[in-house]
């Protein structure tokens, strides 16, 4: 790998961008891609380039189907994040599900009598409100933002900066009354009906479940879709 192109994946990372390294496997030519740039010794154009371009926004590392030309594509993506609001029970059986699949799991809580290592062993307490850790360390389209508090006062900071953030999910715990309530406070806070319609409340699938663990796996499971099919 030339220096010129591993100081470009190094920059893409630094800034949180996705990017695909396409290599010919029989020259060795290597270019970085992503949806706006190209750099390197390949050039890609036609359909090497429209197949590249859907490696990169299907995050799909493997050859690329090019005829006449052995292509491989890798891409660097970001890391998939989940910031649970609320040090609560849902939160013991959610996390520990979460990060087995893969999501690099925060739990923001500003009450540290909740938030304790005895409660959440070898989880990321942050002891902060969560806009101020969302200010600090913003969601970007592979975060997830789920709130489980049942408290305006720290689920609803968590959800203005999640409506105007790239977040691909955002769920709030609470029923039907409760969810009408936090709908007329965001109107008030000058959200749209485009914007609070991006809330899966009451949060999960409904599975029928009741209990903290048989919620947490709901929630996860509306995640996992969100990720995968966002738009069914």
């Amino acid at each position: 790998m030339k220096p010129d192109i591993r100081e470009r994946l190094k920059a893409a990372r630094a800034a949180r961008n996705t990017v695909a390294l396409v290599t010919d496997l029989e020259s060795g030519a290597q270019a970085v891609i992503d949806e706006a740039t190209r750099s390197g010794t390949l050039t890609l154009e036609g359909p090497a380039l429209e197949a590249a371009l859907a490696a990169l926004r299907a995050e799909s590392t493997g050859p690329l189907p090019v005829t006449g030309r052995r292509l491989f594509v890798r891409v660097y993506g970001l890391p998939w994040r989940m910031v649970v609001i609320g040090a609560v029970h849902v939160t013991q059986a959610l996390a520990p599900m979460a990060a087995m699949t893969g999501y690099g799991v925060t739990i923001v809580d500003p009450r540290q009598a909740f938030a304790t290592a005895e409660r959440f062993p070898d989880q990321r307490l942050v002891h902060l409100w969560p806009d101020e850790f969302l200010a600090e360390e913003p969601p970007d389209a592979h975060t997830a933002i789920v709130t489980l508090t049942h408290d305006p006062k720290i689920d609803d900071p968590a959800l203005e900066v999640a409506l105007r953030s790239p977040a691909f999910y955002v769920g709030a715990l609470g029923s039907r009354k409760t969810h009408s309530l936090r709908v007329a406070r965001l109107r008030e806070r000058g959200y749209t009906e485009a914007e609070i319609a991006r809330i899966h409340a009451p949060i999960g699938l409904d599975l029928g479940g009741r209990s903290p663990p048989e919620i947490a796996v709901a929630v996860l499971a509306q995640v996992v879709k969100a990720r995968y099919m966002p738009e069914t």
